[in-house]
């Protein structure tokens, strides 16, 4: 049999052994005093110079191949036994192992994306950004100037050096100004994120906070047209039949403006800490967008209109599962989290 052959056939044998006793055998049937390499290295004395020299260096080359193959075998078989023995007494290593932890989106995370998935099935567009601001995108373009009593509402962190005007953004309108500076209406839009303000901590109120804004802009919007959406969404998110009362309401970037609150579900309207015990939950204030916020990015007002509204997400996490304090979102409690 040719000496190459001969290894291809060795070789298949030690890739297929199961055991230590395998090896031994496929050692000794090639390997070993009577084996079929030894054999051919004993027969060199009987070949020529040349064919001496050539079979004797191939012979030899194989025979080490082979030799270090199957003690490599051999160690994994030695390990495997020497681990069965160890921990034979410790644990059963035949029992499957227990599945990894898998981690879950956080209840604000959930439902953030419905909310999202909502809004994009009417036609609107997800836009996010920055959370530092400027005095100029936070307030002024907002209609909100240095000297309007309204800026005392929002409990403002400023960043220092003071002298740049930065801050922690107050709610997320900033971004509908940024957006409208660099396109042109008709549009629709939300702004979902972080916002924060420096106000006391209680079961409704947080320093940090995730809100989503919208916004509508066209030739022909109108105040149904705000009620509509707030109407259409607010049904689809819950599934069900929603109580929404729509009274007014004054804010500086809107003229009317307009508070749509919902019944709260997690008392059913009797009265809560989560709704202070008024049985309604502010949860879509917002109106037709003033005309100074329009200038402020360069549209007409004399051709185009729109509404504006912004919402807390962490309080619609709050009725859409009935938790009755904010903070445990952010007390970081598995216990709570792993609920969702």
């Amino acid at each position: 049999m040719d000496i190459k052959t001969i290894k291809k056939e060795v070789k298949k044998q030690i890739n297929s052994a199961e055991t230590l006793k395998d090896l031994d055998d496929i050692f000794k049937k090639y390997l070993g005093k009577k084996g079929k390499i030894t054999q051919i290295l004993r027969s060199l004395k009987d070949l020529s110079e040349k064919q001496k020299k050539e079979t004797g260096k191939l012979a030899n080359e194989i025979k080490k191949e082979l030799e270090s193959a199957v003690k490599e075998k051999k160690y994994v078989f030695q390990s495997a036994d020497w681990l069965a023995s160890k921990f034979q007494d410790i644990f059963d290593i035949s029992v499957p192992s227990k599945k990894p932890l898998v981690g879950h989106l956080h209840p604000i995370t959930l439902v953030r994306r419905k909310v999202e998935e909502i809004f994009q099935q009417m036609g609107f567009s997800v836009v996010e950004g920055p959370e530092v601001e400027t005095e100029w995108y936070n307030f002024d373009a907002l209609n909100i100037p240095k000297d309007h009593p309204a800026r005392d509402a929002w409990d403002t962190l400023w960043l220092k050096p003071e002298s740049q005007k930065l801050l922690l953004r107050t709610h997320t309108s900033p971004v509908q100004i940024r957006y409208m500076e660099k396109n042109q209406p008709p549009l629709r839009i939300i702004v979902p994120g972080r916002a924060f303000r420096h106000e006391a901590t209680d079961a409704s109120h947080d320093v940090q906070f995730y809100q989503l804004e919208g916004l509508m802009v066209g030739k022909d919007i109108s105040v149904a047209n705000f009620k509509a959406i707030a109407k259409e969404f607010f049904q689809r998110f819950f599934n069900k039949e929603i109580k929404v009362r729509l009274r007014p309401g004054y804010f500086p970037f809107t003229e009317p403006s307009f508070e749509i609150d919902v019944q709260c579900v997690i008392c059913g309207g009797k009265g809560c800490s989560t709704c202070k015990q008024t049985g309604w939950l502010e949860l879509w204030p917002g109106g037709m967008v003033h005309p100074n916020v329009l200038k402020a990015v360069g549209y007409n007002p004399k051709f185009w209109q729109g509404f504006a509204f912004g919402m807390g997400l962490d309080r619609l996490v709050m009725m859409k599962y009935k938790i009755n304090d904010i903070r445990l979102f952010y007390g970081g409690d598995l216990r709570f989290l792993q609920q969702f």
